[in-house]
């Protein structure tokens, strides 16, 4: 089983007719059609596919053209596909191109996607009329983010044998103080008494022996 880890979509143009046509330019030049963000978490990068979905409405002005669609990530292609459009007004004028692209295994971070559109055929004219629609689903095994949980759940129990390692030393040590301290007080009490009965045996001694002196 797979689960979501991100998805993202844009409709920069919803309907054919709302925008003035804009003439898809020939090659090597490119008009950017849409872009897209997907984000990928650390727990699943390189153990990934982004699914990648595109519609683009077109028209043929001139000729046949040869219109090239690709689909770069991060400024490097990874898709192309292409469409023949003709301009005969007796026959197809208006085409909607819809076409999947999939990125296996990509790295952690936010990517960015783009869909551009390139005129290969010379003498031709093409245009894009919308709509415009492009979208991306990253994907993940279920398992990597299980396996993810069952570490941190480790390392959470760790951590709490730790802390409870170290709390059970702590008070260890605060019971150790304080019976020392309450041992070093009964010694000094005891002292104190011991100095004080002999201190008291002296003086009675001395009385003593003044009295004998005096009969």
């Amino acid at each position: 089983m797979e689960r979501i880890i991100d998805y993202q979509a844009t409709e920069p143009v919803r309907k054919v007719g709302q925008i003035r046509p804009v003439t898809i330019p020939h090659s090597p030049r490119k008009v950017v059609l849409a872009t897209i963000r997907i984000s990928i978490p650390r727990v699943n990068a390189n153990n990934n596919h982004v699914e990648l979905v595109a519609t683009v409405g077109v028209r043929g002005v001139m000729g046949t053209s040869q219109i090239l669609f690709k689909i770069f990530r991060d400024g490097k292609e990874i898709f192309r596909a292409q469409e023949g459009v003709e301009s005969d007004p007796t026959s197809e004028v208006n085409y909607i191109v819809t076409f999947q692209a999939i990125d296996t295994n990509v790295g952690e971070g936010t990517h960015t996607y783009q869909v551009t559109a390139e005129n290969i055929t010379n003498g031709t004219e093409a245009a894009v009329v919308g709509p415009i629609s492009f979208s991306g689903l990253a994907i993940a095994p279920f398992e990597k983010e299980h396996d993810s949980d069952r570490t941190m759940e480790r390392k959470t129990s760790r951590n709490r044998t730790r802390t409870m390692v170290r709390e059970t030393s702590r008070n260890r040590h605060r019971t150790m103080e304080h019976e020392t301290r309450r041992n070093r007080t009964r010694t000094m009490v005891r002292e104190t008494r011991r100095d004080r009965d002999r201190d008291m045996v002296r003086r009675t001694s001395r009385n003593m022996n003044r009295d004998r002196n005096r009969d």
